[in-house]
């Protein structure tokens, strides 16, 4: 390792301390189960703000990939909000209070008409495992499709509906049945397939027919509303209206999971699942992550129908502090943020200039194969090989490990692991955007001048 790669002495000694305690996590990354990002040299962060980390020594990051902090590192209107209300009031939502009814309204208008019930808890798991058993008593089911490559939370029961997770575990539960990923670059319909949505919202029709004749009854279908874990997936135009006509059909309802896209990410709507169309409502929607900039907090809204079945049930639904004073008083300035500063209406611009920024490096770097993407939700596909498309592993984890070198702080995803992941903070600017793809650039540039194979990409310890 050369000397200016080395970690910094507290970098080290933080080390140390961890494997002196116990903790094999830095001792032996690979075989961990908690893992780092950069696990072969990894960066400890000391503070943040707006897009920006700072590790121990000073040094500035441009942070790619914090799609948690939506509105940018430690926001001071969003912090404001929590420490007042910390002064006041923090309490479970068994006692009156505006925040929760001012919360709910304000999310109301952000969304269709129909879902008109919340509830709130503190984590997207919590969110995906409520929305599960909304479904299961409403339609009186038991089984869920879900997507390839799908992940919806740590939970155990998210765990046996995310194949992303289960195929490494205790494999496939009976009652979950999964459907080809609607991916239009990697799957079997793809950008010369005339109608590619028709296609894959029949692959599955195909998969509740078969479980059909085995008898199993279909409570819901989960989806992302842009699949994130499986690759940065951009699902064609009126996939999720078909598929919902084929799960309606069987008695199921739709689970739109906003976890990773939700509040204005997109650009062009609120929603992605509004990115399907005007006429696609889902019948239950969950929220995490960015709802509160940080702060434990999230949601799952639901249509009347559903919630009066879990109503009917007669076993009441609780959460200590799902809904406290100070979660909503987050939520509302994550809100108020997100109009105040028109992030919205900056996640396309900027959005869109990086994409016209990386489908340039597309025209002039080969092993990039595709660019897809919508706001600030944009996946780099890297290849080996034109025409079969084989993932580039090695030289995205080589890619990634550079820019971090070079202070941009990128990850990848896919079932590939070479799908570069652009999930920046909402404030993330057009120079962010002209200073990444340069360093980008220059990466790849020297890549193809200096190496010759896979092999010679493998970091070195």
């Amino acid at each position: 390792m050369a000397a200016d790669q080395r970690p910094k002495a507290d970098t080290l000694a933080l080390r140390q301390r961890l494997i002196r305690h116990g903790c094999p996590l830095l001792a032996c990354p690979h075989s961990s189960s908690c893992r780092l990002f950069f696990p072969e040299d990894p960066v400890k962060i000391v503070r943040a703000q707006g897009q920006y980390m700072y590790d121990e020594q000073g040094a500035e990051y441009i942070d790619c990939i914090s799609n948690v902090a939506h509105v940018g590192h430690c926001h001071p209107l969003v912090v404001q909000a929590a420490h007042e209300q910390n002064q006041v009031l923090n309490t479970n939502s068994r006692y009156l209070h505006d925040n929760i009814v001012d919360y709910a309204q304000r999310l109301s208008e952000t969304l269709p008409e129909q879902l008109c019930v919340f509830y709130f808890l503190n984590s997207g798991s919590e969110a995906n495992d409520l929305a599960l058993r909304l479904a299961r008593h409403y339609t009186g089911h038991q089984d869920v499709v879900v997507l390839d490559h799908a992940y919806h939370g740590h939970l155990s029961s998210l765990i046996d509906i995310s194949p992303y997770k289960f195929r490494n575990l205790d494999g496939q539960k009976e009652w979950v049945h999964v459907a080809p990923l609607p991916d239009t670059y990697r799957g079997p319909y793809r950008e010369d397939h005339p109608n590619p949505a028709m296609a894959y919202a029949n692959e599955v029709k195909r998969v509740v027919s078969s479980a059909q004749e085995k008898g199993r009854k279909i409570a819901a279908f989960f989806a992302e509303s842009l699949p994130s874990v499986g690759g940065q997936i951009i699902p064609p135009a009126g996939y999720f209206s078909q598929v919902a006509e084929h799960i309606r059909k069987a008695g199921g309802v739709f689970v739109a999971d906003e976890i990773q896209v939700g509040f204005g990410r997109v650009g062009k709507h609120f929603w992605a699942f509004q990115l399907q169309g005007k006429d696609f409502v889902p019948d239950i929607v969950t929220m995490g992550k960015s709802i509160g900039n940080g702060h434990p907090v999230a949601c799952v809204a639901a249509t009347q129908p559903v919630a009066r079945a879990f109503e009917a049930t007669g076993v009441e639904y609780f959460n200590t502090f799902g809904g406290s004073p100070v979660s909503c008083a987050v939520g509302l300035a994550v809100l108020n943020v997100l109009e105040k500063e028109q992030l919205q209406d900056h996640a396309t611009s900027v959005g869109s200039f990086l994409m016209q920024l990386l489908g340039q490096q597309k025209i002039k770097h080969p092993i990039v194969g595709d660019v897809r993407g919508v706001g600030l939700f944009i996946g780099v596909d890297l290849i080996k090989d034109e025409a079969t498309r084989t993932p580039a592993t090695e030289e995205a984890a080589y890619l990634v490990s550079r820019l971090k070198e070079n202070y941009v702080l990128l990850s990848t995803d896919g079932p590939g692991r070479n799908i570069l992941k652009f999930k920046p903070p909402m404030c993330f600017s057009l120079d962010n955007a002209r200073q990444v793809v340069a360093k980008l650039d220059a990466i790849l540039t020297d890549m193809e001048e200096k190496v010759r194979s896979c092999e010679t990409l493998r970091l070195q310890p």
